[in-house]
């Protein structure tokens, strides 16, 4: 299978809203592997557009320059938060170019692409037309002032930048100027009957989106404008001098030529059997409600007019607020990925999202109080603890050894069978039922200790085999947690892997260790 991220855009720094993304992904994509299935990962950074060029310019920079030290930033950052990808490219790529004159070409040759005169606003002191978000003048609607040119903040309209009241360049400050231009358009109405059908019937759309895009068909499709005009940061329209394919048209093949880089680099994958019409491998898209129409009309059908498969599912998440609230510099709560990592352990976070995570589109709030809260009460008082209050006593009294059987067989098997229905929610991408039932499983496993009590145990004469028994259950419980947490917390994983020196693995919770050997328990 082929699983991907949305690509981040290449003029700012990986936020805590980025990474709810990554982390629900890369805890799908290690579930999937720990069950045995192959996955390459992929992402890469949207480079292209005319922000970039505009903030290089800012910087006294190339394009280029500034696009290679944010890609070094963002992959350092993904690191930090152990987001396991296989390649990290790049949508400034040689492969993306070919991959977007071969799509472009394609839909051209089936008459997908239509041409036509467009009236845009035209900087005349930059001698250059400004995208919708480069404009800003009085909203027709509301009056409201300082608003950019596609809708208004106050009043949420939508409209055309040259239906603005006094616009203004924001790249100038000058008056722009209306000015025709040729550009071409991906002819999406030809779609709407097999969209629809593909929306409703291949299962690749949540119930919910679906549900919102049948506003979009109710509303009509239109062509969708894949031109832009020099001076731009970006892949030009061959045969079209002076005309580039816009930053939304080459961002999804990103996608496409992330994985053909991976191909080319390991020379034991084969690209087409993963694109071609009738692949049979799996390809998965993880991305945020703001870029569904993208993903669930215009990729579609691009895909489908040059002759590629379609996903087999796009799944949509909800944005990250803070304390209940949209993220805010002048709050505070914009956080940078960086910031966190600077303060706090990547493993705790990845733990919060998931406990809070499931499959619908429903947006998720990073409570700072409950945050902390959460870890402490989960993590550290009943993982963590499980494992240390077991492991003195097996160290000191029996030479790190385990009893040479399990003395709760019946206790032991009821961990080990809830891995059908952990599973099945981590399969569903239904995480916080999946912690739900694994901290279930915690606390059952911390009253029998408490029920047991060690402690007492350890200071009774003759009790020794009781002690040994009721602490190796103790950690073999520790060992089933920690396999069904390991997608969720790799580096805790791996920590208990040293511990209990063996590999965790799906399928070996069905047998308790006996008679094995325990390395130093390591609380951090």
């Amino acid at each position: 299978m082929l699983v991907t991220c949305a690509l981040p855009y290449a003029n700012g720094s990986i936020h805590l809203g980025h990474m709810l993304e990554h982390i629900q992904a890369d805890i799908w994509v290690r579930y999937q592997r720990m069950r045995g299935h192959q996955v390459h990962f992929v992402c890469a950074d949207d480079a292209h557009g005319t922000p970039i060029m505009l903030k290089a310019q800012q910087l006294g920079i190339t394009p280029e320059a500034m696009i290679a030290a944010v890609s070094e930033e963002h992959q350092t950052d993904f690191a930090g938060f152990n987001i396991s990808f296989d390649n990290y490219h790049s949508t400034h790529s040689n492969e993306n170019r070919e991959l977007a004159e071969l799509i472009y070409g394609r839909l051209k040759a089936g008459e997908f692409i239509k041409g036509r005169t467009i009236t845009q606003l035209f900087d005349p002191e930059k001698s250059m037309f400004l995208p919708d978000r480069f404009v800003k003048g009085t909203c027709p609607k509301c009056k409201s002032p300082e608003q950019y040119g596609d809708n208004c903040d106050a009043c949420g309209a939508t409209y055309s930048p040259t239906e603005l009241i006094d616009p203004k360049s924001a790249v100038s400050g000058a008056t722009p100027v209306m000015k025709d231009s040729e550009h071409f358009f991906f002819d999406l109405p030809q779609f709407e009957t097999w969209l629809a059908g593909w929306v409703r019937g291949s299962g690749a759309i949540q119930e919910e989106m679906a549900n919102k895009m049948q506003e979009w068909f109710e509303s009509g499709l239109q062509q969708w404008d894949i031109t832009r005009d020099a001076p731009y940061f970006g892949f030009e329209i061959p045969g079209a001098p002076g005309k580039y394919f816009y930053v939304w048209l080459d961002a999804p093949i990103g996608y496409m030529a992330s994985f053909k880089n991976l191909c080319d680099k390991r020379g034991d994958i084969d690209f087409d059997s993963y694109w071609k019409k009738d692949s049979s491998a799996e390809l998965y898209h993880f991305i945020g409600k703001d870029i569904a129409y993208f993903h669930c009309l215009f990729w579609p059908a691009m895909l489908e007019g040059a002759g590629f498969r379609q996903p087999t599912k796009v799944n949509v998440h909800g944005y990250v607020t803070v304390n209940g609230a949209k993220m805010s510099k002048s709050k505070g709560t914009f956080i940078k990925a960086s910031t966190y990592l600077k303060h706090l352990d990547p493993e705790c976070l990845r733990y919060y999202y998931a406990a809070k995570l499931n499959s619908r589109i429903d947006d998720l709030d990073l409570n700072l109080d409950d945050f902390v809260q959460r870890v402490n009460a989960d993590v550290v008082n009943k993982l963590v603890n499980l494992a240390s209050r077991n492991a003195g006593f097996i160290a000191k009294r029996f030479d790190g050894k385990l009893a040479d059987s399990c003395s709760e067989p019946a206790l032991y098997s009821e961990f080990a069978s809830a891995s059908a229905s952990i599973s099945e929610a981590y399969e569903a991408r239904e995480f916080s039922r999946a912690i739900r039932e694994i901290m279930a499983l915690a606390d059952k496993a911390n009253r029998y200790v408490d029920e047991k009590a060690p402690w007492v145990l350890a200071k009774q004469e003759g009790a020794d085999a009781e002690l040994q028994d009721v602490c190796s259950v103790g950690i073999n419980l520790f060992r089933v947690l920690m396999a069904y947490l390991k997608p969720v917390m790799p580096l805790l994983a791996e920590r208990a892997e040293a511990f209990l020196g063996e590999t965790l693995t799906w399928e070996g919770v069905a047998l308790p260790l006996t008679h094995h050997q325990l390395t130093p328990f390591k609380a951090h």
